[in-house]
């Protein structure tokens, strides 16, 4: 049986194929102003026996291939699980929402809270100050992880954020301690969030933010636990929705 999942999030799609436990094919479309018509790029030439989708569109997509719409909780709660079955907290920090999921010892979802009604602590932060440092995206981890503590952002409104860091390249404050701290105030709302619904180790963190390592670091030393951070992050929701479709499809059969 073939299972596939795709997440379709603010940012990026992402779709995962299983048969049986193994992931046999993994692709990923930017979302664009146009979430459908990626949609299909991303699924053309591929044949499925069950498809659940996650995510923002995940209705809309049903609605045209068919299946089931998943919750992004839910998902991210089942990938996570396939990562790591002894988790018990997750963290997803994606393009435009955060969610803090707490896990019961079977796995279910205890309590959660999610972010997504602004831009503050998610991904979107991070590249709009990395554009304003004029620092690439992608290196703006490793770049952070150079800078010393001390500097404080004490807005996340992206635009008062913005604000604050071009005050304190003003005062000669260096970047790299500039970009920590912008760092830091995105995993102090984490942390946050997380406390809300209650950490319990094993962590796993998920979303594309979790290949940024200076997140990782400060997020674990904050905890004062190690994260576990899946090699495909941004790809958990749709293996959580592959899973889902697959016990779906095995219990319909059974």
């Amino acid at each position: 049986m073939i299972a596939a999942g795709i997440d379709i999030g603010s940012r990026s799609i992402e779709l995962v194929l299983l048969d049986g436990d193994t992931v046999v094919d993994q692709r990923r479309e930017d979302t664009t102003f146009d979430p459908l018509a990626q949609c299909a790029r991303l699924v053309d030439g591929v044949a499925w026996d069950t498809v659940a989708a996650t995510g923002y569109g995940r209705r809309l997509f049903a609605e045209r291939w068919g299946g089931e719409a998943i919750t992004e909780i839910r998902a991210h709660a089942l990938g996570a699980r396939r990562h790591l079955p002894a988790a018990r907290t997750v963290l997803d920090i994606g393009g435009q929402d955060t969610k803090a999921i707490a896990l019961g010892d079977d796995g279910r979802v205890t309590k959660f809270e999610m972010n997504d009604r602004c831009a503050a602590g998610t991904g979107k932060f991070l590249e709009f100050m990395a554009t304003g440092l004029q620092v690439p995206l992608a290196a703006f981890g490793a770049y952070a992880l150079e800078g010393a503590p001390g500097i404080e952002i004490s807005s996340m409104c992206t635009v008062f954020a913005e604000t604050e860091a071009t005050s304190l390249v003003a005062k000669g404050h260096a970047g790299r301690d500039i970009a920590r701290a912008l760092h830091m105030s995105v995993v102090m709302r984490s942390v946050a969030m997380l406390r809300r619904v209650g950490v319990a180790d094993p962590v796993v963190f998920t979303g594309g933010v979790a290949r940024n390592p200076c997140i990782v670091e400060l997020m674990g030393g904050m905890l004062g636990v190690a994260l576990h951070v899946p090699t495909a992050p941004d790809a958990v929701g749709a293996l959580g929705a592959a899973l889902h479709a697959r016990a779906r499809a095995e219990a319909g059969a059974a």
